[in-house]
């Protein structure tokens, strides 16, 4: 496993993250006990960063990965968790005044069994105000951070120019860290357009879902997917020639996300499943196939970069 700085937090992480989305069931049932050792062996494979939210599962993964962390020495990982985006009973909401993220840490705290957050980070605010996120939300938890309750400060977005503005709006060292997710993997590089922007800001870079939802996976996409039809089918040939070659789609795509850019300091993947999990560590320490990864891009060919709206 490799290790890298986040930005100038100080915080050293693993290339590949753990994202605990799939402990709340988000995706499928799970199986409670597996979800737990799926931590366990995440640790143990050298994996070291941790990142969940109240929203997944509607505060069934903090409260998952809380029985799991209870467990574990509190110097083996860096924690990060997020505010802004909730639910419940199946109705997803957000609340991203000063006074209700404020409230929703000391609540993360208390599910994780943890006396502090590393990283704090303020979940997908393309659903935000974002000038309420300049104003209020990101001035509460920096309150927070001055406090000690969380040590850095952090903001989401599937948009990376939602990232910049809020940056560029925000008081200098107020974001720390940036979240986005879909954007470095193998059909598409925006992220990489921003890097120069982060990196001269000292901002440390992660990257999410390197199966860029589902649709870089021998499973295939679910119902659910935003991606347009036309970049679905170019990533399902995508994944046949990968079958043909006996090299899972979903093995090259990790390897590309995670392997590719130093730049970038960890990509966070996610599984409720401890097979899954250490597979997933096996491939990354492997080298990718650079030749198959040009020959995947070809065939994705014009749906490269394609996008589509968060949901």
């Amino acid at each position: 496993m490799v290790y890298n700085e986040l930005g100038k937090t100080g915080l050293r992480v693993s290339n590949l993250g753990f994202g605990a989305s799939s402990l709340g069931g988000v995706f499928r049932h799970i199986n409670e006990d597996d979800a737990i050792e799926a931590v366990f062996a995440a640790l143990d494979g050298g994996i070291n960063y941790i990142d969940v939210s109240p929203y997944y599962g509607h505060y069934k993964a903090e409260t998952v990965l809380g029985k799991a962390l209870r467990q574990l020495r509190r110097d083996r990982y860096v924690l990060s968790t997020k505010v802004g985006r909730y639910g419940q009973d199946g109705v997803n909401t957000w609340d991203y005044s000063a006074s209700r993220v404020t409230q929703s840490v000391y609540e993360s705290m208390e599910r994780l069994h943890v006396d502090r957050i590393d990283l704090i980070l303020v979940h997908d605010i393309e659903f935000a105000d974002l000038q309420q996120v300049v104003d209020e939300t990101l001035p509460a938890l920096a309150r927070l951070r001055d406090e000690h309750v969380v040590d850095h400060v952090g903001i989401t977005d599937l948009q990376p120019e939602n990232l910049k503005w809020v940056i560029n709006h925000s008081d200098e060292k107020t974001v720390e860290v940036v979240l986005n997710f879909c954007h470095y993997c193998l059909n598409d590089h925006l992220l990489l357009d921003y890097l120069d922007f982060f990196e001269q800001r000292g901002i440390g870079v992660i990257n999410a879902s390197p199966f860029s939802m589902g649709l870089l996976s021998e499973r295939g996409t679910p119902d659910w997917h935003p991606a347009p039809d036309s970049l679905k089918s170019a990533c399902a040939r995508a994944a046949a020639y990968c079958e043909e070659r006996q090299y899972p789609i979903d093995k090259l795509a990790i390897q590309y996300s995670t392997s590719q850019n130093p730049r970038i300091a960890t990509t966070l993947f996610s599984s409720a499943n401890p097979e899954n999990v250490r597979r997933n560590i096996a491939y990354v320490n492997e080298p990718v196939d650079e030749q198959l990864v040009r020959e995947v891009q070809q065939i994705i060919g014009n749906q490269m970069g394609v996008r589509w709206k968060n949901s």
